[in-house]
């Protein structure tokens, strides 16, 4: 197990190494990029020659792209230790990038975790009591539900949940971030509970259904017939054999969920105004903020590369039949 971590860490940073240098291809080598379009940015609106030659140098344009790559990298992986930028500065805030994507990230799994806890309370039980009693009123309730949930969009979902909620019945206060070290536990709690149920909603619809299915599925396992014939009564059977063999496929998937989210929920902070990384990612396209672009694209493939080996590992755990060498 050790040596496989080792070998899919390492791979890890391969894939992030491979991202790093489409990504910054695609932004500094295609049409519209390039070091003097660049420098042109931070030199101001009608710079002339000497300042824009000025900027390149302070900023390491002036040297060949491959070295340019090779700063960047570095500073990506190694931190500001050399004394450049780190993650590069904003063409807008005219500021090294780390601590704004820093303050922007933690907003973002707030937001995630918390969409996460509220989908996996709400959706997996739906899906094994829609299991347990198929064909039943709670069955079909349950996938209406799933079919409502799956239906309906956040951007559409959002502004409705807004109107109803917040200026209609006024029971929540508006769209917007409270830190939880600033305004307390309870308005902290407050401005996220909708867009935690919101952009849960998808999510809640999808494990219900997914989770029915594989529960059905492992309800006719020969295994399950073995366990009764055993005597174990209903509850131990569903709960030690078939839970269990059910739910494990819903591990890859919410890794994978939940790396997106960190990724950046765009339309979710973009409707609520919750100043994370998506809706940072959305500005930065609208101002041409190239490093900006870049880090955030960085972010959710680390994320994603991330929560694979996580789910890798844990299914080892999970899934005795699994083995890894």
């Amino acid at each position: 197990m050790l040596r496989y971590i080792i070998r899919r860490l390492l791979w890890v940073v391969l894939v992030l190494v491979v991202i790093v240098a489409i990504t910054y291809s695609i932004f500094f080598l295609l049409p519209g990029g390039g070091s003097d379009a660049i420098a042109n940015r931070f030199a101001g609106k009608q710079p002339n020659p000497e300042i824009v030659a000025e900027v390149k140098q302070q900023f390491g344009l002036d040297k060949p792209i491959y070295v340019q790559f090779y700063i960047f990298t570095r500073n990506l992986f190694l931190g500001d230790q050399y004394g450049w930028p780190g993650l590069g500065k904003s063409f807008v805030l005219r500021a090294p990038l780390k601590q704004v994507l820093v303050e922007r990230m933690w907003v973002t799994i707030q937001l995630a975790v918390g969409a996460a806890v509220v989908w996996l309370l709400v959706g997996i039980p739906i899906g094994i009591l829609s299991a347990l009693r198929p064909r039943s009123i709670w069955d079909r309730a349950a996938m209406t539900f799933a079919l409502i949930g799956i239906s309906m969009p956040v951007f559409f979902i959002g502004p409705l949940a807004l109107y109803v909620f917040v200026y209609k019945w006024h029971i929540l206060p508006g769209s917007g971030y409270s830190p939880i070290g600033e305004d307390g536990l309870w308005q902290w709690f407050n401005h996220f509970i909708l867009p935690w149920c919101v952009l849960a909603l998808l999510y809640a619809a999808f494990y219900a259904r997914l989770s029915r299915a594989n529960l059905l599925d492992v309800m006719g396992e020969d295994y399950m017939r073995t366990a009764r014939a055993k005597g174990l009564n209903e509850r131990q059977v569903i709960v030690k054999h078939g839970l269990r063999s059910s739910l494990t496929p819903l591990v890859t998937v919410f890794g994978l969920d939940l790396a997106g989210l960190l990724a950046g929920a765009v339309i979710t902070e973009t409707v609520f105004n919750l100043p994370g990384l998506g809706q940072y990612a959305v500005r930065s396209v609208f101002s041409l903020d190239l490093y900006a672009i870049l880090d955030v694209t960085i972010i959710a493939a680390f994320f994603v590369t991330l929560a694979n080996l996580v789910v890798d590992i844990v299914y080892a755990f999970l899934d005795p039949r699994v083995r890894y060498t």
